[in-house]
């Protein structure tokens, strides 16, 4: 089966995550998608960063009834910081039978240079990267780039949690069950 491999701090998910999931489905020759729920990036501080159990409670309340989107708690159990080449090592090793694909964002692939292993993650894995405004593609990487034009909302986790320290409504911008999640826990509000 080919996989496409959305990582994510997911801080917390919101429309705009699961719009690009989505158009990776209906105009790529992907399978499934698994939103990667990455508990420690090593490019971001941990400072805001909800709990990751709590941040994959949330993206599964946005996910149910999804068939062909699924939620991966696969970095959990691999060391801290978590970097993609070793969480696609892992996944070959585990799940020989499936083709695995990076989805990222123009402004990641403008880093991957800075990527642990960067050179290998080029050269052996498709990646199918959707423009950010602001970010253009560097033609001068050397990479299986497929280019997706995906519809963009400019919406950000970290004006969520602005919204949501405001006091101020989320609806619309989440999915309602992740909405209703927030509004009856105390996520975020600290």
């Amino acid at each position: 089966m080919k996989i496409g491999l959305y990582f994510g701090s997911f801080n917390p998910i919101h429309n705009g995550h699961l719009i690009i999931a989505t158009h990776c489905l209906n105009f790529t020759d992907l399978e499934q998608i698994w939103m990667v729920v990455t508990p420690q990036n090593p490019f971001k501080t941990t400072s805001s960063l909800l709990g990751e159990y709590d941040r994959l409670h949330l993206i599964t309340k946005a996910l149910e009834g999804e068939i062909n989107i699924k939620v991966s708690d696969v970095e959990f159990r691999l060391p801290k910081p978590s970097y993609t080449i070793t969480t696609l090592q892992y996944l070959e090793e585990k799940y020989p039978e499936h083709l695995f694909t990076i989805i990222m964002g123009s402004d990641s692939l403008q880093n991957i240079d800075k990527w642990k292993n960067a050179d290998i993650l080029l050269l052996r894995y498709k990646l199918y990267v959707f423009l950010r405004k602001g970010f253009p593609i560097n033609e001068n990487v050397k990479a299986a780039i497929t280019i997706l034009d995906a519809p963009l909302i400019e919406i950000s986790s970290s004006y969520i949690r602005k919204l949501i320290k405001m006091n101020k409504s989320i609806r619309y911008l989440v999915p309602d069950t992740v909405c209703d999640e927030i509004q009856s826990t105390t996520f975020y509000k600290n």
